[in-house]
């Protein structure tokens, strides 16, 4: 089993029953950083005094505080890069970037890492390394009073004939959707603002519809009378669709790799608890 399945795999399981976990008994369990001449870039930050991280807001890992008040940043993202600035013993430094630098920045060594989270792709491999933490995944939703989704007992069900999956046209679903339910009939819509094609269930143009597991906790808050796949922890163990999410550092630096993935893989029930307190209380 490779690790990105094992990383995705612990991410995903819990995530409700993550604020149950002792933090505390595994503190004792993260690594200290590694001696100098271990890794250059570790000795590069510890000479300068400063970890230097690209941020990028993209909740529930990374979330700007807009008020002028209190810490500028918070999420499980930032929690990472302040323990490893501690265990350093260096400051926390933020930079903010773009969607369009925040992974050239590391090329360009404007920073030593990109916490902005970043979906692992096949793409991205080939010129970053990545420290996975969590991962995201897809959900089916519909009416609550709708028989053809209330009846049925899996996201398997949906894949029927007399089941329609309305989807957005060009997004990031509608390869999966047409991978995943290919009796069902389809109805691509035209993208909107919103999360998922919501008015397709609505006015009952459609029976189920994809969306991710974060903008679903916010769309049931707001729209009542709705049902997700899978039930359990409010769709929150989803395994459809799923996609790892991480920070990431430039190639070519196996020892700070090493040192960054052991820490995190110390702190993810601390991580697993903020991410799910996090997504409870999305708006």
């Amino acid at each position: 089993m490779s690790r990105k399945f094992m990383t995705t795999l612990i991410a995903l399981a819990g995530l409700a029953s993550a604020s149950l976990v002792s933090v505390s008994a595994h503190a004792d369990d993260v690594p200290s950083a590694p001696a100098a001449g271990a890794s250059q870039r570790i000795d590069a930050i510890r000479k300068s005094g400063v970890l230097r991280v690209a941020v990028l807001a993209n909740a529930p890992w990374l979330i700007e505080n807009t008020t002028g008040s209190g810490d500028q940043w918070t999420g499980p993202a930032w929690t990472l890069a302040n323990d490893y600035a501690k265990l350093l013993g260096v400051t926390l430094q933020a930079i903010p970037v773009s969607h369009e630098t925040k992974i050239p920045v590391l090329a360009s060594n404007q920073v030593d890492m990109s916490i902005t989270p970043l979906a692992e792709t096949p793409d991205r491999d080939k010129v970053v390394d990545f420290v996975l933490y969590s991962a995201t995944s897809v959900c089916m939703f519909g009416r609550a009073d709708n028989p053809k989704f209330a009846d049925v007992k899996s996201i398997d069900d949906l894949n029927n004939p007399n089941v329609t999956i309305a989807y957005f046209t060009g997004g990031g679903e509608e390869g999966w959707v047409k991978d995943r339910f290919p009796k069902a009939h389809l109805r691509g819509v035209t993208s909107s603002s919103a999360v998922a094609p919501i008015e397709e269930i609505m006015a009952r143009r459609a029976d189920a519809a994809p969306i991710n597991r974060i903008p679903w906790v916010g769309l049931n808050k707001k729209v009542k009378g709705l049902k997700a796949l899978p039930a359990e922890n409010n769709c929150q163990d989803s395994q459809e669709k799923t996609s790892p999410v991480g920070l990431a550092i430039d190639k070519g630096q196996a020892a700070y790799l090493d040192w960054l993935r052991a820490v995190a893989k110390a702190e993810q029930p601390k991580l697993q608890a903020e991410e799910a307190k996090i997504v409870e209380n999305l708006p």
